[in-house]
């Protein structure tokens, strides 16, 4: 938390470099906890992803004050810089062509660590880009937001472990963020916050019925009925279908691209989402539609045991159905 303010509040450079490597630093004894190789693995993957993309960041601010003079955050006087920056916080928030490593980190972390991931390690990276939007070069920003998509479409169509499916959604998201950045960054900060809730609501609904795969999503209309509802609302509002939270959004980036003059973005964009639609349907209709012949669909007996408490999640749920 201290690293994530660090950076918000930060006008100097270095401050915001610290700010991020405190966070950074503070995430992996989160991702370790649990004590097991697979988690250690992926705690290692993202310290050196994350490590490669600080000193890339570092580099960056190094060669914008040698040519600006001054440590303050300001625009970055040349192309090299904004390059390096770009790459820099790519590989930071996952974007594609440096997405490698989300998949596989989300999947060798337990649920609620992947939670932490996903949402609140995206704040400090969105935030320096936030500020440096009117300075990021748009046909790159292009580049790698169509590319996120795709990827984060294409990757999610096979996967059965549900940490991996968040983590190309995740993926998604931000190629939906990094396109609008540069003409209308408010926007991407509703994107973010909107993005946020149904993530945290995703993670906590899968944490609550211990779903690590689609398999056993399949049986969690027989064990909790209320959590799995919720999971599909919050599902195919992440697929941003209508009237649902997840449309609005990309309802409105697609329409500021198109007031922008990229028609052709927008139109690959939009048929790009169906890719992300078509996994999110295809869980829904794993974790309703396809219920195994066992007593509890005879019986239902799930009415008659008492089940978790979901109250912490209901704010999250008003505000995936509400659009």
């Amino acid at each position: 938390i201290a690293g994530t303010t660090l950076v918000l509040i930060a006008s100097h450079w270095m401050f915001m470099w610290v700010g991020l490597e405190l966070s950074m630093l503070a995430m992996i004894p989160l991702m370790t906890y649990s004590n097991n190789p697979r988690s250690t693995e992926a705690a290692t993957k993202y310290f050196l992803t994350q490590a490669t993309a600080s000193m890339i960041l570092l580099l960056a601010i190094l060669n914008n004050t040698s040519n600006s003079g001054q440590w303050n955050i300001i625009q970055p006087e040349d192309m090299l810089s904004q390059y390096l920056f770009l790459v820099a916080l790519g590989m930071k928030l996952g974007l594609a062509p440096f997405h490698f490593w989300v998949p596989e980190v989300t999947q060798g972390i337990p649920i609620k660590s992947g939670l932490i991931l996903l949402t609140w390690q995206k704040l400090a990276p969105i935030s320096i880009m936030y500020q440096l939007s009117p300075y990021l070069n748009k046909n790159m920003m292009i580049t790698m937001a169509l590319m996120s998509i795709l990827l984060g479409g294409w990757g999610g169509l096979n996967q059965m472990q549900t940490r991996k499916i968040m983590a190309y959604s995740s993926i998604a998201h931000m190629g939906w963020m990094s396109a609008i950045v540069t003409y209308n960054p408010p926007m991407m900060m509703l994107n973010l916050f909107i993005y946020i809730a149904l993530t945290m609501t995703m993670f906590l609904a899968l944490n609550y019925l211990s779903a690590k795969s689609t398999s056993t999503l399949s049986m969690a209309w027989n064990t909790n009925a209320t959590l799995t509802s919720i999971l599909l609302i919050t599902l195919m509002s992440l697929g941003g279908l209508p009237p649902l939270t997840g449309f609005l959004p990309k309802w409105v980036i697609i329409q500021e691209l198109i007031s922008n003059h990229n028609i052709l973005v927008s139109l690959i964009m939009a048929m790009a989402a169906l890719l992300n639609l078509y996994f999110y349907l295809r869980l829904t209709y794993n974790s309703a539609l396809t219920l195994f012949p066992t007593p509890n669909n005879m019986k239902f007996s799930w009415r008659m045991n008492k089940q978790k408490s979901v109250w912490p999640i209901s704010p999250l749920l008003m505000m995936s159905c509400m659009s």
